[in-house]
């Protein structure tokens, strides 16, 4: 599937421009300023936002700040626009939360760059969390927003992680959301469905005890809430890449 881009912009010719330019690669929605911007947002998955920063009703700076301090879009990247050249309007737009700041007029070709790398740096760090066992799953948040948000999911897995049936229903009342709403949030986040992330948490705390060295694997495998040793065996191999044996020998050489 393509990722869904949010164009904001008031100048028309400018909008179709870049819309056109943009649609080769993304799926691509369009709004004339800020508040048509956040309307499409409560209804649109979207992954990114590019946005001018001089527009009637909402300007830009107004739609960042909106976007980044919003429980639901605070981890999506906001690209702004400007035909503001100073040093203060880009301190401004940075302080808001913005991810990268271009100056009009500009290349195609360098929105293309900012666009594929902001997007591409993110699904790293979120590999590299997936991947790493003692990496702690904050290392995936973009906001404050997003750290709080995360701190309280992640204490909600662990507080749980004995309770075997432990799923996004079960999650979404610990948390107090609709199941829709956590979700929507931790796939836009992290990429993963609830199921996933429960399952990466349960890994991430074993590979913790396996570190520590207190506990027989076969105990672990209880601990973080795997029915069998074999099914946890095969599940830390999968995501890390090593047996539990093995982890646990490398942590104590």
């Amino acid at each position: 599937m393509k990722v869904t881009i949010l164009l904001v912009e008031d100048n028309e010719e400018m909008l179709d421009f870049i819309a056109d330019d943009l649609r080769e690669k993304y799926q691509v929605l369009t709004a004339a300023n800020g508040e048509v911007a956040l309307s499409i947002l409560k209804e649109e998955a979207v992954q990114l936002v590019v946005s001018d920063v001089m527009m009637p009703v909402m300007d830009g700076f107004e739609l960042c700040k909106s976007i980044k301090t919003s429980f639901d879009y605070s981890h999506i990247p906001v690209v702004l626009l400007t035909a503001k050249n100073t040093l203060q309007s880009k301190i401004e737009g940075l302080e808001l939360g913005a991810d990268a700041y271009i100056e009009k007029p500009f290349s195609p070709e360098y929105l293309h760059v900012q666009i594929a790398n902001l997007l591409a740096n993110r699904d790293k760090i979120k590999d590299y969390f997936a991947k790493s066992p003692l990496v702690h799953i904050k290392s995936i948040a973009h906001s404050k927003s997003d750290e709080l948000f995360l701190e309280k999911l992640n204490e909600a897995i662990y507080n749980n992680l004995e309770n075997e049936d432990l799923d996004v229903e079960h999650l979404a009342k610990i948390m107090i959301m609709s199941k829709a709403t956590l979700y929507r949030k931790i796939k836009s986040i992290s990429n993963f469905s609830p199921n996933e992330l429960i399952n990466i948490t349960r890994l991430k705390r074993a590979a913790e005890l396996l570190a520590e060295g207190n506990n027989k694997i076969y105990e672990v495998a209880q601990i973080v809430g795997f029915s069998s040793q074999t099914n946890f065996g095969r599940s830390f191999l999968k995501q890390f890449g090593m047996t539990p044996s093995e982890y646990q020998t490398s942590k104590h050489m």
